[in-house]
């Protein structure tokens, strides 16, 4: 984020100069750096830098490949598990398992299975609960659960590094605003608000995702949002996936083409 910070800084600066940033210039002077027309000092400092991206490269991807390999695989088996244990919903397209707090999430697996607890099932009257079973299916429509796993494993990767952890936590956040607000378009923001309610009078702390975010914000959010804030959401969603997925590439890309010896032209 610091060189990304300084890149930004610099073109800044060119432009108040009426100056502008050549990019043929700067890649000319990067190859003139790599066959060691500044001496070979700078040369290998720009193999081990080379070296050093391509290396967290191969980390990066290698680790969140493998977080991703074994997300898929443990998703897969709870949704087999969980049709294998519960009983399909009268009703709706779920599956019902017998345990007395009310919850409910979805599972992506071949085929994708929402999971309802009898607890919620007792806790909801129908329209409550079908505006949960919105929410859910939201989270299957929109792929929330590879968003998820790419942010968590990021995060699980770069502990240290607030980029993957706080934007993990954000992206979690604004995916189960964004179910809300699918589900307040079909079912009324009332309805999800006073389903939220009913649950955390029930103690359903883990439903619609409540354990991601604040039960109470989500239901001020209900309370108060304009159209204009919800549409927001999406936008403001958007923006923190792209910055938390292109942020390491995009840190690296600055570091190896080594925007110092860049000069404008």
């Amino acid at each position: 984020m610091a060189a990304i910070g300084f890149v930004i800084a610099d073109v800044v600066r060119d432009m108040l100069a009426d100056q502008h940033l050549n990019l043929s210039r700067c890649f000319d002077q990067l190859h003139d750096a790599a066959i060691g027309e500044y001496g070979t000092a700078v040369q290998m400092g720009l193999l081990v830098l080379v070296t050093c991206g391509v290396a967290a490269g191969v980390v990066l991807i290698g680790g969140v490949g493998r977080a991703l390999v074994r997300a898929r695989s443990v998703t897969h088996g709870h949704a087999r598990a969980a049709r294998i244990v519960g009983r399909p919903h009268a009703g709706h397209d779920a599956v019902v398992i017998d345990h007395p707090e009310p919850a409910a999430y979805s599972v992506a697996g071949d085929p994708h299975t929402i999971v309802l607890t009898q607890g919620i099932v007792a806790a909801l009257d129908e329209a409550h609960l079908a505006a949960v079973l919105a929410h859910e299916r939201a989270h299957l429509a929109g792929k929330h659960h590879l968003l998820l796993a790419v942010t968590r494993a990021l995060a699980g990767a770069f502990p240290r590094i607030d980029l993957f952890t706080v934007g993990a936590a954000q992206v979690a956040r604004l995916v189960e605003m964004s179910a809300d607000d699918v589900a307040a378009a079909s079912h009324g923001r009332e309805t999800v608000r006073e389903a939220l309610l009913t649950l955390a009078d029930s103690n359903g702390a883990s439903t619609l995702g409540a354990t991601e975010v604040g039960l109470a914000d989500r239901v001020t959010r209900l309370a108060s949002a304009s159209p204009v804030g919800r549409s927001m959401v999406g936008i403001v969603s958007a923006l923190i996936i792209a910055t938390v997925l292109a942020g390491p590439m995009i840190a690296t890309l600055v570091a190896v083409i080594g925007l110092g010896v860049c000069q404008p032209g």
